[in-house]
């Protein structure tokens, strides 16, 4: 693993976009666009399907980025077709192979089906093992395949009921967009859990994606969020809504809001940017510190450190310094370069930190080893003191629901009280905003306990949606061991 990846690793990833157009003209060069908008969903690979005039499907996977993968002319070329969908992905363990690479393609005797998921399911293994035992042949490793195998084996007639079919004996959180010779198929989880929004083209043609930004840059006009449990059908009629599994309470994923979500974008009707500020104020609120100078761990933490600037009255300054162009495999990981690897990514301003109290803002600590490396740069800068503000609650349990979070042996918060946690990051204090804190930054008088508004279980432990494979001890086999996206 080379340094690069190493700092990526003590985050947590998402794992994936999705994007989908019907009628959309040159259907493959919007996706390829709403996919790059969607880029920081998923680095490892990118795929495209998409369906022409004559009912034939056309795709084009790779590893990669976006731009690597559709940056051709002739590539946009080959992929004929007014409807598409589209997949970024985020490698979590095991291979990176082009054969997991999404969106998935399979013929059934309707005809052609292309599907691409966000999100992961609890009880894929278990569906695997009986799947198998029916005699489906896997020819992938992502839980994702399991969606084509139940609709092979569905009794039903219309592609539409497969589906549900399908949907009702999965447990987990995703977001889908499909696509067949009739309609493309958008589909939220009945909680929720992970994004999904219809915007409308100038043309009259549609457009489902993960994020509103993807929207934007293709000129489509925001129509609504796609609902918890809700199955949206787009064909040349227009738009159908389908509610198979009655009215739920969604938990959308608050994470979204922290850290994953791009900024400029507009979840469940709430701008990105505009909650961070006020998580950043609200942690200002309640953790408060005598100090110079208010620097954000850049990108993620920068709207956070924003509002506890404005909020404290203390200055707000880049600090830290990012370089967007760092490579993968420019250098071979040493011992020695690992170490220094930190300082590939960031740089220490050190104008702004030398003879300073300095309050560092970041959105999250996950294993802790890149926020001591941060701390040490800024004291080796000459900062006076370091105090680290953290605009989310500890996480304290791996996510199963779509977020590449390590186990939790491996989580800082889930072995040490905040104490002894900045007292191995080297800081002079350490503060995360509460649980009711970031649910009031939201707009919420705080956490029901009862009903929780948000899926929360990597700070709570509390699971909306049932473990089914964790719990299940019988063997499986280890190339099946990898979640959504694989």
């Amino acid at each position: 693993m080379d340094p690069t990846h190493q700092l990526d690793d003590d985050k947590p990833h998402e794992e994936c976009g999705v994007f989908g157009v019907w009628n959309g003209g040159d259907a493959a060069a919007l996706t390829a666009l709403g996919l790059h908008a969607l880029q920081h969903r998923g680095q490892e690979a990118a795929g495209i399907v998409t369906l022409d005039e004559s009912g034939l499907f056309h795709a084009h996977k790779g590893l990669g980025l976006v731009g690597d993968n559709f940056g051709e002319a002739k590539i946009i070329a080959s992929l004929r077709g007014g409807a598409a969908v589209g997949h970024n992905r985020y490698a979590t363990t095991g291979e990176t192979a082009l054969r997991n690479v999404q969106p998935l393609y399979a013929d059934f005797e309707f005809g052609g089906f292309a599907v691409a998921h966000n999100g992961n399911l609890t009880n894929s293994h278990v569906l695997k093992r009986a799947l198998v035992r029916r005699g489906c042949l896997f020819q992938s490793t992502t839980d994702s395949e399991v969606f084509i195998h139940l609709i092979a084996i569905s009794l039903y007639s219309t592609v539409l009921d497969r589906l549900i079919d399908a949907l009702k004996q999965v447990q987990g959180a995703y977001s889908l967009v499909a696509l067949h010779n009739g309609a493309l198929i958008g589909a939220r989880d009945p909680l929720g859990v992970r994004p999904l929004v219809l915007g409308r083209l100038v043309n009259g043609g549609y457009v489902l994606a993960s994020e509103t930004c993807a929207l934007d840059i293709v000129s489509a006009e925001f129509v609504r969020d796609i609902e918890a449990g809700e199955i949206v059908v787009i064909d040349d009629s227009g738009v159908r809504s389908v509610k198979p599994f009655g009215r739920s309470e969604g938990r959308f994923c608050i994470f979204e809001y922290i850290y994953f979500a791009r900024p400029d974008s507009v979840m469940e009707g709430t701008p990105v940017y505009d909650t961070r500020k006020r998580i950043g104020a609200e942690l200002a609120r309640e953790s408060g510190v005598v100090a110079d100078v208010v620097v954000p761990v850049p990108d993620s933490g920068v709207p956070a450190a924003m509002g506890y600037a404005a909020e404290a009255g203390i200055p707000f300054e880049l600090g830290i310094i990012r370089n967007h162009y760092v490579g993968r495999t420019f250098i071979e990981p040493t011992d020695q370069i690992r170490h220094l690897g930190v300082k590939l990514k960031h740089s220490a301003n050190k104008p702004i930190l030398e003879g300073r109290r300095v309050i560092l803002v970041d959105d999250s600590i996950v294993r802790g080893t890149t926020s001591r490396k941060i701390v040490e740069m800024v004291r080796q800068a000459g900062a006076k003191e370091v105090h680290m503000r953290i605009s989310s609650p500890p996480t304290t349990h791996s996510c199963y629901y779509g977020i590449d979070t390590p186990e939790r042996a491996e989580l800082m918060a889930a072995k040490h009280d905040v104490a002894e946690m900045a007292r191995i990051i080297g800081v002079d204090s350490l503060a995360f905003i509460s649980l009711d804190g970031l649910y009031r930054a939201l707009g919420q008088p705080g956490r029901d306990a009862a009903k929780p508004q948000y899926c929360d279980a990597c700070f709570t432990g509390d699971y909306a949606i049932p473990l089914t494979d964790w719990r299940d001890n019988s063997d499986r086999q280890l190339s099946l061991l990898q979640p959504a996206g694989q």
